[in-house]
């Protein structure tokens, strides 16, 4: 059964902009639909940064675990830091998790490890776990030279998985011009080839934890495929 009310952010690699996008998201249901309760999760971590942020700037009074229920230390792919501290990856606490989030919340964004072909265990990838979990999801793709290969590649990846992606998010990890965008990651071509929607342009944010800059980088995106702008029924 798909998750009608949880969102799956991945990407293409690992600092491409996925926490960007998903607070940007986070900033812009709370201004602008208030009424609606949403709940975040990091489903698995390793290493410091996204759940600390989250907590930060969005969930201050929200213990860290109950934002990413497995925590590594090392900030190594997921499986070779469970290897270090001889811990399991326990998939199965991170379920619940996601469970009790989509019953409680109108929405619940989640942030995935790495890229769309990080390994979560030995054997699955996050595009393994978004096809097997029914997450909708879409993919951030960093502003760069090499941009339409790494969309293109892992669109395919979700393709052949049988991923539910609802559209590409191009994002802006440092500024750029209007003609460095359309050189690097033309959004017609990209749709083209990947036959996927490129649902807009998170620009390059000065600080990115300003709830302000956040909601409106997320204004200019196009929302309803990703299924923002309407509450789940529950």
């Amino acid at each position: 059964m798909v998750a009608l009310n949880a969102l799956l952010i991945t990407g293409t690699d690992t600092e491409v902009g996925k926490t960007v996008v998903t607070s940007a998201l986070l900033a812009y249901w709370r201004k602008y639909y208030p009424q609606q309760s949403i709940g975040i999760l990091k489903p698995l971590q390793s290493g410091e940064g996204d759940r600390e942020l989250y907590q930060r700037v969005f969930f201050p009074d929200l213990p860290l675990d109950a934002i990413a229920p497995q925590y590594f230390e090392a900030p190594l792919a997921l499986p070779l830091a469970a290897a270090l501290e001889q811990r399991p990856i326990d998939l199965g606490v991170v379920w619940n998790r996601l469970q009790t989030l989509i019953q409680t919340h109108d929405r619940v964004l989640v942030e995935g490890l790495g890229g769309l072909g990080s390994p979560v265990t030995d054997e699955m990838t996050v595009a393994d776990l978004a096809a097997a979990w029914h997450l909708p999801v879409v993919l951030v793709v960093p502003v760069k030279l090499g941009a339409i290969a790494q969309a293109v590649a892992n669109v395919a990846l979700a393709r052949q998985q049988k991923v539910d992606l609802r559209g590409i998010i191009l994002n802006c990890n440092h500024p750029l011009s209007p003609e460095d965008l359309e050189r690097w990651a033309p959004a017609e071509m990209i749709t083209r080839l990947t036959q996927t929607p490129v649902l807009g342009v998170c620009p390059y944010l000065e600080n990115p934890e300003s709830l302000e800059s956040l909601a409106q980088a997320a204004q200019g995106l196009h929302l309803d495929a990703l299924g923002t702008t309407q509450p789940a029924m529950r």
